[in-house]
Parts: structure tokens; C-alpha cells; sequence
């Protein structure tokens, strides 16, 4: 499954630092807003051990990774949602992602300008938030318009429907994130179709020098790393050989873990072709929805699966052995699969 992150904050944060280091690719960074006009894409793979140790003892010729894509989206700023600045045309691109990394600035630089002119991660993260908000307001109160037509008509299920996305504009009313109405699968299934930003998970990239210690405090149901973006720009440009003398470790794997974390995703494993592969799924993904992802035929023409986890593949030796000392299982329709399996589908 395609992911794609976009990364977004308030101009001159470190946004497009991030996405440099991330994707080690030349993009324009200048200190003044509105650098970033079209999103740049970058594709980074997902650090994964496993994967290079079951290739090892598969003997694989090739090794393929799964991949996040990262968007680097421009600066919002105070009154996007009514087309400040780029206003729209950003909110457009966040519209597309499956995650946001919001990045927020928390290092003093008397060299690198402030949009507001002062320090305050929290009214930051508070900005960016209520831009989200409100766009996410303007949707709602469309929508329910659209839904007292409906009601009116007798449509089927629109009452229903008319009363979630009441409950949604309240809590958007009250600056909250879409995330913090609590839906059951059935009333989420009957407004997903409003797409909104604030649905989103958002992963707070704090930006730090090295030497300050303490962030911001945060709410404690925000999930955050913290990241000296100027080292790790630095370091992207360095050769891996450089990085180990100067005793240095990139913090952007936690990053992209975190990334896997708030989306809720899992990593399973094949070995075909004298290829490694790593696949991405949602958790409590079932075996057959779980192949679909490799091709449609893994999912429509399922019979079973044999499946080991990784780790005892490796205490095998190869996947003969494995099967010879009957370690691999043979799971049906009904599995739901775990990260670090290794699956080989039968059709």
C-alpha cells in the first residue's frame, strides 16, 4: 500500500530541512515564507532489520524495502482557511496525505526569522491547528446543508447521517481535532466521505539545538520526537563512512517509526524469486486482504498460506529446514496476520 506523510508547520520551521534529510534531495530552502510553492515528493524507505536478515538466509539477489512518501508542503499561516498567504492550495495538498508531520520550531535563532517574532511552540502547533479546524468546519457546515436537502427528500439514511455531522461541527466548533469525536466503525462508515484534515494523525517533529533538553508541554495524548534538524541535514550530506567516525546517529529512523506507529501499520515479509520483500497493512488485516496488496489474485483466488515469523526463520536456518522441522503453519481465511510474519500464499 502507497503511504504518503506531508509535512507541514509555519514558514521557516525546518520543514523543508526535514524533507532534505529525509529524502536526501536538493530542494530550495531560504529563510523567508512561501519557499516552498509546489509540494515537493520524496520517496524514503522504511528501516526494517528484519528484512536484510531473512535476505541473508534466503540467500535474495534483491531486497525491497517498503517506502514512505513524504510531501513537503508549504508554511501555513494564521487565516489559511480563508486564503491567507497560499491558503487553499496547501490545505488542497494536506488533503491527499494519510499523516501529517506538523514541524514545530523550539530553538531560539536571532538569525532565522519568526513569522510571529517569538518562541511559542504551543500557539504554533495552535495556529497550524485551528487552520485545520476551521477548513474542516467550512466542510461540515457544506455538508449539512447538503444533508437537510436530503432529509427533507426521505433519503435513505441522511437523518442518521445529518445527526453525526452535527456531532462533528460541535466538537470542530469547540477547537477540537475531527480525531477527538468518538465514532463506533458503523456512525465513522457513514460520514468518512467528509474527508477531513483533522481525522488525520499528526506526529509533532520538534525542531531543537543540541543543546536544549526540555519540549515543549505538550499534551500528553501528542505524539512527538525530537530532532536537531540542522545536524541531520548536515549528516544527509555526509558519506556513511564520515558519519561513524564522527560518532554520530540520525534520530530520523524514529521519525519513520513513528510515522508506521500513528498510522496504525504492520510489516509482513515474502521471499520468491530470490527476492526479499517487506509489505505494508493495516493491523487486524486478514490473510487474504493482506496478499491483496502483493496482486489481486493473492486476495480473489486465496486457498491458504504458510506463515512463520521472522524470527524463528532465522533460528531455522532456511525455509526448508523450517518446514522439515515443521515450524511453518499452515493458516486460512480467518488469520489475521502479524507484523514480522513471513508468508508464502497458495493460489
Amino acid at each position: 500500500m502507497s503511504l504518503k506523510v506531508g509535512i507541514v508547520g509555519l514558514p521557516n520551521v525546518g520543514k523543508s530541512t526535514l524533507f532534505k534529510a529525509l529524502t536526501k534531495n536538493p530542494v530550495d530552502i531560504a529563510n523567508y515564507p512561501f519557499c516552498t510553492i509546489e509540494p515537493n515528493v520524496g520517496v524514503v524507505r522504511v528501516p526494517d532489520e528484519r528484512l536484510d536478515k531473512i535476505a541473508k538466509i534466503a540467500k535474495a539477489e534483491k531486497i525491497v524495502p517498503t517506502i514512505i512518501e513524504f510531501v513537503d508542503i508549504a508554511g501555513l499561516v494564521k487565516g489559511a482557511a480563508v486564503g491567507e498567504g497560499l491558503g487553499n492550495q496547501f490545505l488542497a495538498h494536506i488533503r491527499e496525505v494519510d499523516a501529517i508531520a506538523q514541524v514545530v520550531r523550539v530553538f531560539e535563532d536571532k538569525n532565522i526569522t519568526h513569522v510571529h517574532e517569538k518562541i511559542d511552540p504551543l500557539h504554533d502547533i495552535e495556529i497550524v491547528n485551528t487552520e485545520l479546524i476551521l477548513a474542516d468546519l467550512e466542510t461540515v457546515k457544506k455538508k449539512i446543508i447538503k444533508l437537510e436537502q436530503e432529509v427533507r427528500g426521505m433519503k435513505k439514511e441522511a437523518a442518521k447521517k445529518l445527526e453525526i455531522t452535527k456531532k462533528m461541527e460541535k466538537i470542530l466548533q469547540e477547537g477540537k481535532l475531527a480525531q477527538e469525536l468518538e465514532l463506533g466503525e458503523e456512525e465513522y462508515e457513514l460520514i468518512k466521505d467528509l474527508y477531513l484534515l483533522t481525522w488525520k494523525p499528526i506526529i509533532y517533529v520538534l525542531n531543537k539545538k543540541q543543546d536544549e533538553k526540555m519540549a515543549p508541554d505538550l499534551p500528553q495524548d501528542y505524539p512527538f520526537v525530537e530532532i536537531n534538524l540542522k545536524i541531520e541535514e548536515e549528516l544527509s550530506e555526509m558519506s556513511s563512512e564520515e558519519i561513524k567516525e564522527l560518532g554520530e546517529k540520525s534520530n530520523l529512523d524514529e521519525l519513520i517509526l513513528k510515522c508506521y506507529e500513528i498510522l496504525d501499520l504492520i510489516t509482513f515479509f515474502t521471499i520468491a524469486n530470490r527476492q526479499a520483500q517487506a509489505w505494508t497493512v493495516k493491523k487486524n488485516t486478514p490473510l487474504p486482504k493482506a496478499g491483496g496488496v502483493i496482486h489481486t489474485d493473492f486476495c480473489e483466488k486465496f486457498i491458504r498460506a504458510d506463515v512463520i515469523n521472522w524470527q524463528k526463520l532465522l533460528e531455522a536456518g532456511s525455509w526448508t529446514k523450517a518446514r522439515d522441522f515443521g515450524w511453518l503453519r499452515t493458516e486460512g481465511k480467518e488469520y489475521i496476520i502479524q507484523d514480522g510474519d513471513v508468508v508464502e500464499f497458495k493460489i
